[in-house]
This record gives C-alpha cells, structure tokens and sequence, in this order.
C-alpha cells in the first residue's frame, strides 16, 4: 500500500485555481476571434509546457485578467459565448468523458458536475445540480465587473454546448438566469442559448428541457460510464483523505463570509456534526473555530489585494466583515498596514518586477 501522503486542501492561491485546459479554451476562442495569441501567452507567462501539462493550474485571478485581456483584444463582451461554444467535453478532463458516456443527460450533467472538482477550486463555492427540477447552477461570484462576466457566460454556455454534444441537438434549454445585471446583449444571448434569458437573476442556472434531460446520450456506454466515475471518485476521495477537522472547516468557511461571519453552528451543520463535537475535534488538533475564521479572512484578504482590483468595500463584504471599517482594523492588526497602503506597495513591487525583466529599449511605451 502506497504511503505517499494525500493532498491538502490548502493552495497556491487562495481565491482558487483551475486546470490549464480552461486557458487554453480562451485562447482558442480569443484565436477564432482573430487575437494574436501568442502576444498573450507571452505576456501572461505561459508556456508551451504549461499549457500541455496535464497538472498545471492557474490562478483564478490570473485567469480573470487573461479573459479581460482577450476581451480588450477581441471587443467581444460576449467571448464566455465563443468560450462555451469552443469546448468540447474533453476539455473539462476525465469527468467530462465520463459525463459523455453517461446513458442520459440526466446522468451526464451530474456526473460532470459531481467531478469538477479535479480539474478547478474556487473560494467561492462549487456547482450543483437540481435533478428534479433538470438545473444546474453556477455559484455567485459577486461582486461583478468587466473581470468575471465571462467566467459565468462561458460555464453556463460549456453546460450547454456540453448537452448539445452529447444529443446532437442545438435547443436543449428550457431557460437561463444570469445574476449579473443586463449589458445589452439580451438578443445575442437568447439567440445563443435559444431560450429565454434572465439577467439580474437570484442565481446563475441553466433548466434543460425535460425531453432533452431524458434523452440518451450518443455516446452513452455503460461500462465505460462505470469505470470512468470509479477513477474520478477515487481520485476525489484522494483529495480529501487527508483532511484534518481544521482543512474541512476552511474549505467550507469562504463562500459562508459574504456580508455576514458564519458561526460554529452553521458550520457543524455542513459538516454533520454536533457543535459541541466540532469544538472538541478541533481543540484536540490544537486550533479553535475562531482561529480558523481569523486565518481564513487573512489569508483571502492577501489574495484579494494582491491579487484582484475589487474595492476594499467589496472586500469586506466578501469576508463577512460588518462593515469596511471592521475589516480595515482586522487588517492592520494582521500585517501592521492599512489594506489601501498595502496594495499601493505591493503594486509597485511589481511594477518594478515587470519594468526589470523587460528588454532595454527606447521604443518602450508605457501602459
């Protein structure tokens, strides 16, 4: 038996990461739009060995600012379309295949949606799927702006795509709802789901027809089907074997913050157990619920300015802090300087990284 010791929930980034496969679906769709690609991948540091690695993952922010680059680069709001559209059910890894050999779509989506998990992770929260009522849903990524329109147009239009694969059949939805308010693309977007379209909705969904959610799948082979959902399972289930109480409480801790700061109840509930039970399992591993709240904001709040240009105010919302004034406090007590201070100073970090490794030219421009 292999003693190799199983992955911690922790990550590079805090904010989430995703496979590299999913850059690569940008990059086609930012290519069909006529983008010199090259131009991107060079700016965003991503080699050819990255891109074909079956294990590299890229940063949730760093992904954000490459599809506002390509959109900057294309004009399209709407890339997410051409992302979804571009995808085939290969590019979401070995639980796309094993969605594709599902005997239904009913079973397909589930399936897919089930296994995300090994190819992205995000602080945010996780899809899901309604069987009974044939949804399935995108977590909310507030607050939006220019950065993450796309990342929800090109999720709900890879589910879709995805279905539309797997029956060879263009009209498969029922409807879509869109929490981000309206940018003036209604007509675009209904002709492209080819059904009605929601937007400034109270979650991001796509409903499957019933007829289309009963359909077979062309691809559908049983024992395929089976074996591909053992591996992913197993594969899942190595994740978090190794998880201790603490790592099981800050993967459930971020998408629990937004306005508000969960308490120990709340989280024993998700976790299955007693409140008295959760307080004495942590204690044993040396650690209280508290903490684990504390390290957790800290953590994301570094990521947040760091990482992102979302406004302090929405920071603090997105960490449960009652207000910007709380959270400006939590912070200079964590790093001894305010939020604001802190990102002016990172950013100039960086720009002096950036303007170093630059080539001596007199021909260069500025931003």
């Amino acid at each position: 038996m292999s003693t190799r010791p199983s992955p911690q929930p922790q990550r590079q980034n805090a904010l989430g990461d995703i496979s590299v496969r999913y850059a690569s679906v940008l990059l086609r769709a930012a290519a069909a739009e006529g983008v010199n690609i090259e131009q991107l991948i060079s700016d965003f540091r991503l080699s050819n060995e990255t891109l074909t690695s079956p294990v590299a993952r890229i940063s949730i922010p760093r992904y954000m600012r490459l599809g506002h680059a390509a959109i900057a680069q294309t004009g399209n709001r709407a890339l997410g379309l051409r992302m979804g559209a571009l995808t085939r059910p290969v590019d979401t890894g070995i639980a796309g295949l094993a969605g594709q050999c599902a005997p239904t779509v009913g079973a397909a989506l589930p399936t897919l949606v089930r296994y995300s998990t090994l190819s992205s992770h995000n602080s945010r929260g996780a899809p899901s799927v309604r069987s009974r009522d044939r949804q399935v849903l995108f977590y909310s990524i507030r607050p939006y702006n220019a950065f993450n329109y796309f990342v929800v147009d090109s999720v709900l239009a890879a589910w879709t795509q995805f279905v539309r694969t797997i029956t060879n059949r263009y009209e498969v939805l029922e409807r879509v709802t869109i929490e981000y308010p309206s940018i003036g693309q209604d007509d675009l977007f209904e002709s492209w789901f080819r059904c009605p379209v929601h937007f400034g909705a109270e979650e991001n969904s796509i409903t499957v027809k019933p007829e289309s959610w009963a359909q077979a799948s062309l691809n559908a082979q049983p024992a395929t089907h089976e074996q591909l959902v053992e591996i992913c399972e197993r594969e899942l289930q190595q994740i978090q074997r190794g998880w201790t109480t603490a790592d099981r409480v800050r993967h459930l801790l971020p998408p629990l913050f937004r306005g508000e700061s969960p308490g120990l109840n709340i989280v024993a509930t998700k976790l299955g157990v007693a409140p008295w039970t959760l307080q004495r399992q942590l204690s044993a591993e040396g650690t209280r619920f508290r903490e684990l709240v504390d390290d957790t904001r800290k953590q994301l709040a570094t990521e947040y300015i760091r990482e992102t240009d979302t406004s302090l105010a929405e920071i603090a919302w997105l960490l449960g802090f009652a207000n910007p004034a709380a959270f400006h406090k939590a912070y200079k007590r964590w790093f001894a300087i305010s939020p604001g201070e802190h990102r002016q100073q990172l950013r100039s970090v960086s720009q002096i990284s950036v303007a170093s490794s630059q080539p001596s030219s007199s021909s260069n421009s500025s931003n």
